[in-house]
């Protein structure tokens, strides 16, 4: 029997998008939309000028997928509004339709394959167009709760930044933490406090990390956080600067004070010592494990304070 929380949520949504046909204009806009690949259901808007596809943390349009080079293709509008996709002599190619270009003229509908298996879709879209498909990647990739991103994301951009780590000698720094006797405040308090509580950390937490950092719930209470070209010793100065973050935050549900701790587990790859991304998420969590069983609070790690 389905849960009538489940028709809530879509009660929920379905007022959303209403609300949004109320106030949407009729101006439409261009985008690539992502329709396979690591990123499915992403929108990049499309402004004036040049905006360059590629793996690069400098491109506009930034697929992250294998056989994608840094700087693969650009897109061009010119002032007559007329889009164009030129090949930057990308080492897979570009194809428009399933036929390799160095430059043409996108029209609505037409998809354009980047390296080996990236597609996207050329389309014009209006402000509700806009809004669902927004909500549809968001519904993909975020936890329905703390809005954070979800364990599926998660572990998928894991598997790319150690790959990506691996392949250029790279240090990837993962975070494991959790909330301290998370059972305890919910029976104390109640299940609502305690999603109060997992949604005000998120928060907290996700206003200190830098915008490349990956932060997702990767569980009931537990988080996980990816930290790119991080050694393990800034790794252990965030870490701390988390944990001191949110033991000074004041949690109050329904006029009551909740303290609020956590502890934190922290592996770093550094010059191919964890083969893949499963071994580095095992030793965080041993490490998470072992804060946990010496007091709590703490932050535990290879070179983390003992």
């Amino acid at each position: 029997m389905s849960d009538p929380e489940d028709f809530e949520d879509d009660r929920t949504q379905i007022r959303g998008i209403v609300d949004v046909a109320a106030t949407s204009g009729k101006s439409q806009n261009a985008y690539l939309i992502v329709i396979s690949g690591k990123a499915v259901g992403k929108m990049f808007k499309l402004g004036a000028g040049e905006m360059v596809i590629g793996r690069s943390d400098e491109a506009q349009v930034l697929l992250e997928d294998e056989g994608v080079s840094r700087k693969h293709a650009k897109i061009v509008r010119g002032p007559d509004g007329q889009v164009r996709i030129v090949d930057l002599q990308s080492t897979n190619g570009t194809y428009c339709d399933g036929v390799k270009v160095s430059t043409h003229v996108l029209r609505d509908g037409d998809k354009v394959q980047i390296g080996n298996a990236t597609i996207l879709k050329f389309s014009y879209q209006d402000d509700l167009e806009e809004a669902f498909q927004r909500q549809l990647y968001e519904s993909a990739t975020k936890d329905g709760l703390t809005k954070v991103y979800n364990k599926k994301f998660f572990l998928e951009r894991l598997r790319h930044e150690v790959s990506y780590g691996l392949r250029h000698s790279l240090p990837v720094t993962l975070l494991m933490f959790d909330i301290d006797f998370f059972k305890k405040v919910n029976d104390t308090y109640g299940h609502q406090a305690g999603d109060y509580v997992l949604i005000r950390l998120a928060s907290v937490v996700g206003e200190t990390i830098r915008s490349e950092d990956v932060f997702a719930r990767y569980g009931g209470e537990e988080f996980a956080l990816i930290l790119r070209e991080c050694t393990e010793d800034k790794g252990v100065l965030m870490a701390e600067r988390i944990r001191h973050l949110v033991e000074g935050t004041d949690f109050d549900f329904g006029g009551k004070k909740i303290p609020v701790t956590i502890s934190i587990g922290i592996a770093s790859l550094v010059q191919g010592n964890y083969p893949g991304p499963d071994e580095l998420v095992a030793a965080a969590d041993g490490f998470l494990y072992e804060a946990k069983h010496r007091g709590r609070n703490r932050v535990a790690g290879q070179r983390s304070p003992r």
